[in-house]
């Protein structure tokens, strides 16, 4: 009997470019390839109802146990990274699904940060538009050098942004929960408390792991700590930050920009209200979007896929 697969949200139709999906059909598995993001859970649930393996672009689709209950038929969920909070991992294994997960680029999301933080600083994006208006340099931007890069969070993201700050001569501060002084030094950094990163960076960057811990980790008053001259950067993941409150900072003018990837709800609406705040840099969740990234992703999880076909299933969750 044959197995339908349904590959997800390929939004740029390249799922085919990096990894031969077509030989699965030795293996008894049909695939389907979906390009634009599910309506809703019933919208989601009505087009898998009879698939049997999944794969899942990092969390642009979630997987809750209400949905995973409605997909008796699912067998095999893989998706891109090993890390995903939108798949409810328990939930999965108490159904007898197999999850399964892929590496990733080590680089694709430090470099992002830069360069939005070099956008915000020389408002880029603005002055773009400004440009096709027939408008010349309306704003003035800053320089990055002698700045201070206040970084939430010191992993592995943030560890390499901090290198990049010392490449174009900032000054790093670094808050992040349990932080010793020792692996800030070695980033390159100052271990401040969470009040002074906002309080004296000019940039702040977030790269902090979403949990019930952080959301909101980034609210009302560290962003008034920021101040009118500062600048957030967020790569990691919306609802770390308090998106009301970012919204009044820029809107009344207490906030000084604000350079975003993500957001608490994706693919941003069109009647989003962050699409006509001043002073953004706003771009649709790029980090990980890149060649080699995507190299790695859909090669790793035609794997998963034909290992688990086997009956060896790899990278399991």
């Amino acid at each position: 009997m044959r197995q339908r697969l349904a590959i997800l949200d390929d939004y740029q139709g390249v799922a085919y470019d990096y990894a031969p999906w077509d030989q699965l059909a030795a293996d008894g598995i049909d695939v389907t390839v979906f390009s634009e993001p599910f309506e809703d859970e019933e919208d989601l649930v009505q087009a898998l109802r009879d698939v049997s393996i999944v794969v899942a672009m990092r969390e642009r689709t979630a997987f809750p146990a209400s949905t995973l209950h409605q997909l008796p038929k699912l067998k095999l969920l893989v998706t891109t990274g090993m890390a995903n909070p939108s798949i409810d991992i328990d939930a999965a294994k108490e159904q007898g699904i197999t999850v399964c997960g892929t590496g990733g680029s080590a680089t694709a999301a430090p470099e992002m940060t830069w360069a939005l933080l070099l956008a915000a600083a020389r408002n880029l994006q603005f002055e773009g538009n400004a440009m096709r208006a027939g408008r010349l340099q309306s704003t003035v931007g800053f320089e990055l050098a002698g700045k201070t890069l206040g970084i939430l969070g010191l992993g592995k993201i943030g560890t390499k942004v901090a290198g990049y700050a010392q490449a174009f001569g900032m000054d790093v501060i670094v808050w992040s929960p349990n932080l010793r002084e020792e692996t800030a030094a070695a980033a390159g950094g100052r271990k401040v408390s969470k009040d002074a990163l906002f309080r004296e960076a000019d940039v702040v960057s977030v790269h902090v792991r979403l949990s019930d811990r952080s959301r909101g980790v980034v609210g009302e008053e560290e962003l008034r700590l920021l101040g009118p001259d500062g600048i957030l950067v967020n790569t990691a993941r919306g609802p770390l930050v308090d998106g009301d409150a970012l919204l009044r900072g820029l809107n009344e003018g207490w906030l000084g920009g604000a350079a975003l990837d993500v957001y608490d709800v994706e693919p941003l609406p069109a009647d989003h209200p962050l699409l006509d705040a001043p002073r953004t840099v706003l771009t649709p969740h790029l980090g990980y979007v890149t060649a080699e990234s995507y190299t790695r992703y859909y090669g790793e999880a035609f794997e998963d896929v034909r290992a688990w076909a086997q009956g060896k299933p790899v990278r399991v969750l």
